[in-house]
């Protein structure tokens, strides 16, 4: 018996056992994409190869700017560039795997990487070009990633959760970048006009 707060749900929740068992049979060889699977398959594998390939230019990015960092902070600044590298290459791991799930092929090719990638591989002159550049780089991951996230919305949730994983830490990398290029800026300011 239903009530108020209790409603009875309408239908089953789940369609009958024995049919999922059935189906689970069939067509093994496409793996974690079964019949449930709502995603367009090759539009979300080349919005994940776009991805993987701006995680791995942001990788690059940030080693050059870890070994490149000068100034009187260069070292905490370095460590910085350091941890965000790690985390992307983590990004760029998580994504692959996610392709390998799609039963589709992550692509390393080196060839086209940044024509794939949504973010630029600026080198920076200073060291606050640097920290500016890497704000600029996740901000485009935000916005697109933002966007592949509406895009996927309930037609593939693993890939969505993922991706919204991956773009909290994408926000906060870009927060952690807004301090560092306030707190190099101000310092520099004050060294020019002491």
């Amino acid at each position: 018996m239903s009530s108020p707060t209790n409603p009875r749900p309408k239908g089953p929740f789940l369609t009958d056992i024995e049919d999922i068992r059935k189906r689970a049979r069939m067509h093994l060889e496409q793996g974690a994409v079964t019949d449930s699977y709502k995603g367009d398959r090759q539009t979300v594998l080349k919005l994940l190869n776009e991805a993987l390939a701006t995680e791995i230019v942001c990788v690059l990015r940030y080693k050059r700017h870890y070994y490149m960092a000068t100034g009187i902070h260069s070292q905490a600044i370095a460590e910085e560039f350091q941890e965000h590298a790690a985390e992307e290459q983590d990004h760029a791991d998580r994504i692959a795997a996610r392709i390998i799930q799609l039963d589709g092929e992550p692509n390393l090719n080196p060839e086209g990487l940044l024509s794939r990638s949504h973010s630029e591989y600026v080198e920076g002159e200073s060291t606050l070009d640097m920290i500016r550049e890497d704000l600029v780089a996740e901000r485009v991951a935000i916005e697109s990633y933002s966007e592949i996230i509406r895009y996927l919305g309930d037609n593939d949730p693993t890939t969505r959760r993922l991706m919204e994983d991956i773009l909290a830490k994408e926000e906060e990398h870009a927060d952690e970048l807004k301090t560092l290029l306030e707190r190099v800026s101000q310092e520099e300011a004050h060294r020019e006009s002491a």
